[in-house]
């Protein structure tokens, strides 16, 4: 028997790991050149613009902003679906069940308001991504909010889901094998969150 939900939910957990972790990790170290300095961020940058428009033109719609909408409606709708009951169990997976429905709603809004902000107004409208742009940008402390909650939730997001995926694919079976890929999971979300939070914070030090 052919059973939709199951297939739609293994794409789902896929197009999260795949093309959206890969891109939140390039994120991660590409940002991170900010605490070199301008120059060393604006290389960055350069780097990724050697690929020619049209490639990556395709790269963003198909690899990224389908997969992106499907994970994120999809994922919308099973964070409205869920049952969150940290409070009453208080069990550390509960949590993490919780927080990852919360993230995935906060992410919905916050990744809205990143592509219009940056992709389509700024980056769209002729304006080159650079370090002083967005050092601009985060000497607004609202931004530099949101941006930063924006990036820790994703991580937070990325890892978690990471150990779901292990759990329900099979890949980590039984207890023990399951809480050694959890711990991993949130030694390399602290890890992320680390760097993320001193790159972010290196706009407010120089």
């Amino acid at each position: 028997m052919f059973h939709v939900t199951f297939y739609i939910r293994r794409l789902h957990s896929i197009c999260g790991i795949v093309p959206m972790g890969l891109f939140l990790l390039e994120h991660v170290l590409t940002n991170a050149e900010a605490m070199g300095g301008p120059a060393a961020f604006n290389e960055a940058i350069a780097r990724i613009a050697l690929i020619p428009h049209n490639i990556m033109l395709v790269i963003e719609i198909f690899g990224l902003a389908i997969p992106f909408l499907f994970h994120m409606i999809y994922g919308l709708y099973i964070a409205l679906q869920a049952n969150n009951n940290p409070a009453q169990y208080g069990y550390t997976r509960n949590w993490q069940f919780a927080l990852q429905r919360w993230t995935a709603i906060f992410l919905f809004v916050f990744l809205i308001i990143h592509v219009v902000d940056l992709r389509i107004f700024t980056k769209g409208g002729g304006t080159p991504i650079s370090y002083a742009l967005l050092d601009e940008m985060f000497n607004n402390m609202g931004w530099f909010v949101l941006y930063l909650l924006g990036m820790l939730a994703a991580i937070f997001h990325f890892c978690n889901g990471m150990t779901t995926l292990c759990m329900t694919w099979g890949i980590a079976k039984g207890p023990r094998a399951q809480s050694v890929v959890g711990k991993l999971m949130m030694l390399v979300c602290a890890v992320l969150c680390i760097v993320t939070i001193a790159f972010m914070a290196s706009y407010k030090m120089h």
